[in-house]
């Protein structure tokens, strides 16, 4: 139920006793949890998204470093092999060669760990389990944001209702479940439990 239909339905009903008063008040502090509840959930699976796709690049880029090392330490091996079967190979092949193995050596090495740019598979590992940690937090707080706003809604009409019935059990009934889903709401945005 919108804040306008609310108003709307107030007005209709007159300006009423406490118990209307009360109820309109707190349909009033429901709707605001509902907006914060409702806010808390698109920013949760906005995260969750953004973040499953920084890991999803990050394992990609690991893998590909993955793949022009190893095709690195194929070549490094191919040019031992090559130095190995022709052990009277002239001298200055032979420093070509061991020139190319140094730097094919390098190569690996650089691809592993690279600090200074933090495009090194060791860094890139941590880069990806990060967002997927960050990712894991926001799925798990997505869930409590949904409780939350089914809870909120249902206790607005509850206690609509109730304005419209008189009926005071409405009432307690909204109120429970409102504060349910202020609490959903606020474990959503904290993980208290």
């Amino acid at each position: 139920m919108e804040a306008q239909e609310t108003a709307e339905l107030i007005e209709q009903s007159g300006h009423g006793g406490t118990s209307q008063n009360r109820s309109a008040l707190t349909i009033s502090i429901l709707a605001m949890v509902l907006a914060i509840a409702s806010l808390g959930g698109s920013n949760a699976m906005k995260e969750a998204t953004q973040e499953n796709i920084l890991a999803a690049n990050a394992y990609a880029f690991y893998q590909a470093k993955n793949i022009r090392q190893t095709t690195y330490k194929l070549a490094a091996a191919d040019l031992e092999l090559q130095m190995a079967r022709e052990p009277n190979m002239n001298a200055n092949a032979k420093a070509m060669f061991e020139k190319k193995l140094e730097d094919y050596k390098k190569t690996v090495e650089r691809y592993e760990s690279e600090p200074e740019t933090k495009e090194g598979k060791k860094e890139l590992m941590v880069r990806a389990k990060e967002h997927e940690a960050a990712r894991d937090h926001a799925m798990r707080q997505d869930p409590w944001f949904d409780y939350a706003e089914g809870m909120l809604q249902i206790a607005i009409v509850l206690l609509s209702v109730s304005i419209v019935a008189s009926m005071p059990a409405l009432y307690w009934a909204g109120s429970v479940l409102g504060a349910l889903g202020f609490l959903s709401t606020v474990n959503g945005y904290f993980l208290l439990f």
